[in-house]
């Protein structure tokens, strides 16, 4: 039996395979092709994981979470281009969807008058970049749904 980290400030890759209950040793067993020095030096923070490492912990720990946390907190592209997602409930993230769909669609009339030329002109940016914005809350309120049904799956909480 592994002994129990006293650490203070572990990562979230640590927190992960602890809320898994696996020890270093066990969840290098789980991993394969991951050695638990590798794991500790992950935890550690003395090397950075590869995003093939990230799959197989999120998979092992049952934490889909995991891949999005990397990909916006540790991948350089995914630092400017994928939104850091929070974990909700599933009425919450249903009540937010269905205020972005309303506020969209109030504006889609405005998104034809700006878009059927083809030209984006400079008195409708103002608008446009609105629109975008709204269009930016809907993608985070899809990519939430999506990571609500993994986790259930993962946790092996569906109805039949």
């Amino acid at each position: 039996m592994g002994k129990k980290s006293i650490k203070e400030n572990k990562n979230v890759y640590q927190i992960s395979r602890e809320d898994a209950g696996l020890t270093r040793s066990q969840a290098s067993e789980a991993l394969i092709f991951m050695s638990d020095s590798r794991i500790e030096k992950i935890e550690s923070e003395k090397c950075e994981p590869h995003p093939d490492e990230i799959l197989a912990m999120a998979k092992a720990y049952k934490k889909p979470s995991l891949c999005n946390y990397y990909c916006s907190n540790e991948c350089p592209i995914g630092q400017l281009h994928v939104p850091e997602l929070k974990e909700k409930d599933l009425a919450q993230i249903t009540l937010e969807m269905l205020s972005t769909i309303n506020i969209l669609s109030k504006q889609k009339d405005r998104l034809v008058e700006i878009t059927v030329d083809g030209k984006i002109t400079k008195d409708e940016m103002k608008d446009f970049l609105l629109i975008k914005t709204e269009l930016d809350k809907m993608t985070v309120s899809i990519e939430s749904l999506k990571l609500w049904i993994d986790q259930m799956v993962a946790d092996g909480k569906w109805v039949e």
